[in-house]
């Protein structure tokens, strides 16, 4: 992405392409059904990572390949092309990007034709990808010009291993990072990231570094934050210092990953700050669906750990609150918490918060209980509230100013999806609140992990050791 940040700053004309058909081919890697909202998916990525990156985006155009690639002129030319191309240059051109299996099928064949025919199709002068696509370049070198279409300029970039040590793959999660990861799952991949100390070979973190990291600061230096007992803070103009730094051991691994997470964050700001809205996140649920964890018969085939990821809880709003009709210690609030309509939560706070203090304000809401009638009225939710231990003083818990409605709010070690809806006779979320609470400073914490959303910590007003609930 930051290559083609490059190019459109140097005034080219760029067109992505959506290979949506080449993807089903490739060992069928995208289901039929999904095509058309992946597209849509990625281009709003796409959109949002260049404009966090401020690329002027008038140049930039994007085609799916079913666009063009069925049409009676394509078909034709492919198969031309099958009838001069070997079986043995369609297996090789197709060698590093196309997937292997004992007995391949004829459509992973067609992948390499497909994708040089392409540059004659979308009329451009170039094509760039990455090393592993360089006997793809090579083929459509080869055998363009013998169906008459001019040779095209090819451009590479290095490609950067994963965080894993081996080559970044889309089945394995933790060897990348998705453009909408939040801070959390940020942090918590480069945590778990390959990264001996000294070892500069194969080194995933070095390479974002290189690639990414230093494009995008400029003339800024990378800076690495530290204890001054740990070494205090350094800063490395050039790759190559960082990189001899590392070798030499004067960095150390953990020093390494805490400055590539915040930078890749600062990175990602603004493309997850976007994705935040209803539209987007309606669309990244359809495009990538969950995968269902349900037995033959709808048991869960494996029982999740119990911690705070199996808990919903979200960013709110309060958009409206009146008294309950029935009960004079309850609330009535509607809340918007990232949805297409705001909420109906019930809270006990009516002889602990005044009603002016709650609207409008930012709160931290429990989503995925199971809704409960409360004197007439259902409850879609939970405030979450600090309390002493005799629950003389409760305090609605603080969110920080610029949080989102919606977005997720959790601890860095704990970024599974939650549970739908939580089974109560289960008594997931008991379990969980019995490790919340608030430390010294006021912030609320799960076995030691800061609850946050990507602005900042949530906090209580005023009661240390607060019990949560």
């Amino acid at each position: 992405m930051m290559k083609v940040a490059d190019f459109l700053k140097a005034g080219c004309e760029v067109t992505i392409l959506f290979a949506d058909l080449h993807g089903y081919l490739d060992n069928m890697k995208a289901p039929w059904e999904l095509l058309q909202l992946r597209a849509q998916y990625y281009e709003a990525v796409i959109k949002a990572m260049l404009k966090s990156l401020e690329v002027p985006l008038e140049k930039l155009k994007f085609v799916k390949g079913t666009d063009y690639q069925l049409s009676r002129e394509y078909t034709l030319d492919v198969y031309k092309l099958s009838s001069i191309v070997t079986d043995h240059d369609a297996r090789k051109a197709g060698a590093e990007v196309v997937k292997q299996v004992a007995h391949p099928l004829l459509s992973g064949l067609l992948y390499p034709a497909l994708q040089a025919l392409d540059e004659e199709y979308l009329k451009v002068d170039a094509q760039f990808g990455g090393v592993d696509q360089r006997k793809i370049f090579m083929f459509a070198e080869k055998y363009l010009p013998q169906l008459g279409y001019k040779k095209r300029v090819h451009f590479m970039n290095p490609m950067i291993p994963g965080l894993t040590g081996d080559k970044m793959s889309s089945s394995d999660p933790d060897s990348k990072i998705d453009l909408i990861d939040g801070p959390a799952a940020v942090k918590k991949k480069i945590k778990k990231a390959f990264c001996e100390p000294g070892n500069v070979t194969n080194n995933g973190l070095l390479s974002f570094a290189q690639f990414v990291i230093f494009p995008y600061l400029g003339k800024q230096e990378f800076e690495i934050k530290r204890k001054e007992e740990h070494g205090g803070n350094v800063n490395y103009a050039t790759i190559e210092a960082l990189t001899e730094a590392y070798r030499t051991e004067e960095v150390y691994p953990l020093d390494l990953k805490n400055s590539v997470a915040e930078y890749i964050n600062q990175l990602l700001a603004p493309v997850v700050a976007e994705f935040q809205s209803k539209e987007l996140k309606k669309l990244s649920s359809q495009a990538y669906p969950p995968i269902s964890t349900k037995g033959a018969k709808g048991a869960p085939l494996v029982e999740a750990e119990i911690d705070i990821s199996r808990i919903d809880i979200r960013v709110g709003k309060i958009v409206e609150i009146t008294a309950h009709p029935d009960a004079e210690s309850l609330y009535v609030e509607k809340i918007d918490v990232g949805e297409e309509e705001p909420r109906t939560v019930i809270s006990g706070l009516r002889h602990f918060v005044p009603m002016e203090q709650l609207e409008g304000a930012l709160v931290a809401v429990v989503c995925n209980l199971k809704p409960a009638n409360m004197r007439g009225i259902k409850s879609q939710g939970m405030l979450l509230c600090a309390s002493d231990s005799d629950h003389k003083t409760v305090e609605v818990l603080r969110v920080p100013v610029g949080s989102i409605p919606g977005e997720r709010i959790t601890g860095d070690m704990y970024t599974s999806d939650p549970d739908k809806q939580l089974n109560p006779k289960k008594k997931i979320f008991e379990k969980v609140q019995l490790e919340l609470s608030t430390n010294a400073s006021l912030e609320v914490t799960y076995k030691g992990e800061h609850l946050k959303t990507s602005v900042g910590p949530i906090t209580a007003p005023s009661i240390k050791n607060a019990v949560i609930r």
